[in-house]
């Protein structure tokens, strides 16, 4: 219109939905009248005007049903000499709007990593060009179910954005021999580095070797009384301790020039340290001061305690050695016969898994019952084993015991005895089962590296974990979106609106709501209807909608009923032609609504106004 704040001297037409508020009416024609200083306005229905293009072109006829699948809404207007007959008129809140949505959830849910692809626009310019209408929707599905060759061809493909990951290429030979080249350099730096290390290492130690052997010269010269100031000038307090420092700068001297350490050498070298630590424990109690016997006491409960810790680091080395022995013996069963040795390793498997679940029965009250309500595995007292029924005797006997007569329990120290029974944690009965659970798991793991058809019984409660999915580079695959279905179930719901959740009558059910609105009942005009259908509105540009809206229409009117559908020139510009067209007209200005018509007659005139589009 030209309006840039200046006044508008001339007409204004404004197109409408079919029946649209006389709120929405009075709020345009307050802004036309009072803001822009328009001298006239008329209201009419965009479907209207195509209708009126089209049949000035030869498309339909004056007697004919206009309907228009526009974006919010599908209108159907029954035209009858020429003039549309708004009490048969019919609305379903389906539109292309509504197409667009659907498809771009459709999308989203097929491809939710390609979400961010799916814009509003892109699923716009989707939906025109790849959608279509099927002629039977249960058909069309079932093709693309059976994946037949003619779903194949109906399939398109949208490629995303994808640029192939850098090849690498391997590296030449020269590349090879500078790599190494450089790697040889900087290890003989690091060996220069390391020898000359322990070079400085090695001078330092033998500084220090003499200079305590130079000590213990020098002690051996002085008097006995000068002793404790001799030793108090060098920083040690005794002969022994300076001994201990000579012997352990001999072994860190030895170490470091790489000399082989003699197994007597090392059990002198123990025998010595245990003297030197544990001095009192062979002295007589009757030769030590009340503090050197508690001295002594302490020194017995540490050797006690070392020469424990070494009982059980040899314990451990000699089951090494068995167990290796034994992983040594199984490679030799196994290269002499493989099939023998995998059977009898399934065998045993077999055998230990029963053995563990038929404890594990034992451990549960009997499993599920049966229709008499008894239990169908064994009572509580065949489930516990050796050490729990010794303790529910120990607790029974002390409670029979107590009960006779006078409490006494604890007068006696074997009373205290009982809570020491009791408190075991570790039972003969539990060492079993745990040997058991290692040795199944060691099986099932040599099992496993030996039968790749081997698959491991699952413990009861738990599930087997998914494998997890092994990442791969991204190919040009994965950048694809495959149209298939999608590409009529969008448009489907022109047909049937409920799949979106609006109970509402589709497309075809149109036609036969809107004709029995009619005012007057004329079988003869209902077959001029019909024979003269016009399809405008953007929606109405997909594939097959004429075919697919014949058949549905067919189906609801009496049998031999001339049914004609057309498309109109151009569904989206034909209203605005149409429009054009009229308002170029002579006799427009007698169709217009002027502003002192809207300052006498105020906004209820607007109400009655209706436009004559023929003129």
């Amino acid at each position: 219109m030209g309006a840039n704040g200046s006044e508008i001297d001339h007409p204004v037409l404004i197109t409408e939905c079919v029946c649209n508020p006389v709120q929405s009416r009075s709020k345009m024609g307050e802004l036309l009248f009072e803001t822009y200083g328009v001298p006239s306005i008329a209201f009419g229905v965009d479907a209207a005007f195509s209708y009126k293009y089209n049949q000035q072109q030869g498309i339909c006829n004056r007697d004919g049903l206009a309907m228009c699948p526009g974006f919010t809404t599908t209108h159907l207007i029954p035209f009858v000499d020429g003039e549309p007959m708004y009490k048969g008129c019919c609305r379903t809140n389906i539109g292309g709007f509504h197409l667009t949505d659907y498809l771009k959830q459709l999308l989203s849910l097929k491809y939710p990593y390609h979400m961010g692809r799916f814009t509003w626009e892109k699923v716009e310019d989707l939906k025109m060009e790849h959608c279509y209408i099927a002629q039977d929707y249960v058909s069309e599905a079932r093709l693309f179910q059976k994946g037949t060759k003619e779903a194949e061809e109906k399939t398109r493909l949208w490629q995303l954005p994808w640029v192939p990951p850098p090849t690498e290429e391997p590296p030449s030979e020269e590349e090879i021999a500078r790599k190494a080249a450089i790697k040889e350099k900087q290890g003989q730096r690091l060996r220069e580095m390391a020898e000359a290390k322990r070079s400085s290492k090695i001078n330092e130690l033998e500084n220090e070797l003499h200079g305590l052997e130079f000590l213990l010269n020098q002690l051996e010269k002085v008097a006995e009384s000068d002793v404790p100031s001799f030793l108090a000038e060098t920083g040690y307090v005794s002969r022994q301790e300076i001994e201990s420092a000579r012997n352990r700068t001999t072994q860190s001297l030895r170490k470091a020039k790489g000399e082989p350490k003699s197994e007597q050498t090392e059990a002198e070298r123990a025998d010595s340290s245990n003297n030197e630590k544990y001095s009192l424990v062979n002295v007589p109690d009757d030769m030590l001061t009340p503090e050197q016997l508690i001295e002594k006491k302490k020194q017995l409960a540490l050797k006690s305690m070392s020469e424990g810790r070494q009982r059980l680091k040899q314990k451990r080395q000699e089951a090494e050695l068995e167990r290796e022995r034994k992983q040594q013996l199984e490679e030799e069963k196994r290269l002499e016969n493989p099939e023998l040795y995998l059977e009898q390793l399934h065998a045993k498997y077999k055998d230990l898994s029963e053995k563990i679940d038929q404890r594990k029965r034992l451990k549960t009250n009997g499993g599920h019952t049966n229709g008499n309500n008894l239990s169908g595995g064994v009572g509580r007292g065949e489930r516990l084993n050796a050490a729990q029924r010794e303790r529910m005797r120990l607790l029974t006997t002390a409670a029979f015991d107590r009960g006779k007569g006078e409490d006494t329990f604890g007068a006696k120290d074997e009373d205290w005895q009982l809570y020491k029974l009791m408190s075991r944690d570790n039972d003969d009965d539990d060492e079993g089962p745990d040997e058991d659970d290692a040795e199944l798991a060691r099986i099932s793991s040599r099992l496993q590296d030996l039968d790749p058809t081997f698959v491991p019984k699952l413990e009861a409660g738990t599930s087997q974990n998914a494998e997890v999915p092994r990442v791969r580079p991204l190919t040009q695959e994965d950048f694809q979106i495959v149209f298939g279905v999608e590409r009529f179930r969008c448009p489907e719901i022109l047909f049937n609106p409920n799949w979106i959740g609006v109970d509402q009558v589709g497309l075809d059910e149109m036609a036969g709501v809107s004709m029995r609105r009619l005012p007057f009942k004329d079988e003869s005009l209902q077959s001029r209807l019909t024979s003269s259908i016009l399809l405008t509105g953007g929606s109405s540009l997909f594939p097959g909608i004429v075919e697919r809206l014949e058949a549905g229409i067919r189906m609801i009117r009496p049998c031999g009923s001339p049914i004609k559908i057309v498309r109109a020139l151009d569904p989206v510009m034909d209203a605005w032609r149409g429009a054009a067209a009229y308002a170029s007209g002579p006799q427009f200005h007698t169709q217009t609504f002027s502003k002192m018509d809207y300052y006498e007659k105020g906004e209820d005139w607007l109400r009655s106004y209706q436009l004559k589009y023929s003129l």
